[in-house]
């Protein structure tokens, strides 16, 4: 790995750049838009790119790699890929071939990082979100563990060096952990973290089991009206983040990312604007003191933004719990 990042260990053995790409994007944005930003995003020193199969960008994400390697900018080993397995495609015998599907449209022989969604599973098919007529959503019934296992075997096929989980609730995370012959434990759990929802307690549970927290949405999310609350607040207009920017003389947005980045937190930082995608890069250029860090702990709030309605209703809803 090249370039200024911080790499954290995996209990794996491998390393995770400390910040990543995330290429998440609203159904508005056209596609064409993810290609140009991840190839920003490589230009500016990002060698860590989140993606997923839902997501509906491998191809262009695959393609901006594929790129930036042919331009000699960066090796294929340079790069730190992760990808995600989607909730319809859960059973055991669906999950290799789910990601070959990815690996196939991303146009690359492996993946560094492929972690289960949700532990929601959907009804298996081709649509993203099974519904019934009536709207609601269609859930298939199934063990997390045996997904687990067929995880286990994309590990051992050499098509993931790492495997993990996101949105997983301590509960989950300990049916894991407990499983009887279990050979690889997650490396992470990718969780909507934020100042407005730090997870602290989420967070202290998986230092204690070596698995790493990645943070998603914390720059307080793309505010994406299909999957959130519009009249929640804007996280980087909060006056405390405002004010301990003016102080470092550096934008909200890396001051929120820093936080993560000292808390033993690898940080997804999303967008598509040039200045902003090499302005988050500069995350290892400061530091935050103990009294920034504890006036932005005191911003806790619980705030969920992203509450992933289509998974409640079912008995693996990772939000009915505490954390």
């Amino acid at each position: 790995m090249d370039s200024k990042q911080q790499l954290v260990k995996l209990s794996d053995g491998h390393f995770i750049p400390a910040l990543g790409y995330g290429t998440y994007k609203p159904d508005e944005v056209p596609n064409t838009e993810t290609l140009k930003a991840t190839k920003l995003a490589i230009d500016a020193g990002f060698r860590h790119i989140d993606t997923a199969y839902a997501y509906l960008v491998e191809e262009e994400v695959g393609q901006a790699i594929k790129s930036k390697i042919a331009e000699g900018r960066v090796k294929r080993e340079d790069i730190f890929l992760t990808s995600k397995l989607w909730c319809t495609f859960h059973r055991p015998e669906l999950v290799q071939d789910s990601l070959k599907t990815s690996l196939k449209k991303l146009g690359l022989d492996y993946v560094d990082l492929y972690i289960i969604h949700f532990p929601v599973p959907l009804k298996p098919g081709e649509e993203i979100f099974p519904t019934d007529e009536q709207g609601k959503t269609l859930f298939d019934t199934g063990d997390i563990c045996a997904t687990w296992e067929a995880m286990e075997k994309c590990k051992d096929a050499g098509l993931a060096k790492s495997i993990g989980v996101s949105n997983f609730n301590r509960r989950q995370l300990e049916k894991i952990l407990n499983k009887p012959g279990l050979k690889y434990k997650p490396v992470c759990n990718q969780v909507e973290c934020h100042p407005y929802f730090n997870q602290s307690k989420l967070l202290d549970f998986c230092k204690s089991k070596d698995i790493i927290l990645v943070a998603f949405g914390a720059l307080g999310t793309q505010r994406d009206k299909k999957w959130m609350d519009l009249s929640f607040p804007v996280l980087l207009e909060d006056p405390v983040l405002c004010a301990i920017a003016k102080k470092h003389n550096r934008s909200p947005a890396l001051i929120a990312l820093r936080y993560q980045v000292q808390r033993g937190v690898v940080v997804l930082a999303q967008s598509f604007k040039e200045k902003n995608i090499k302005e988050n890069v500069q995350v290892f250029e400061f530091q935050l003191t103990p009294e920034d860090m504890k006036a932005i702990d005191a911003l806790d709030r619980n705030l969920r933004y992203l509450p992933a309605k289509f998974t409640e209703g079912h008995p693996e809803c990772p939000y009915a719990d505490e954390y």
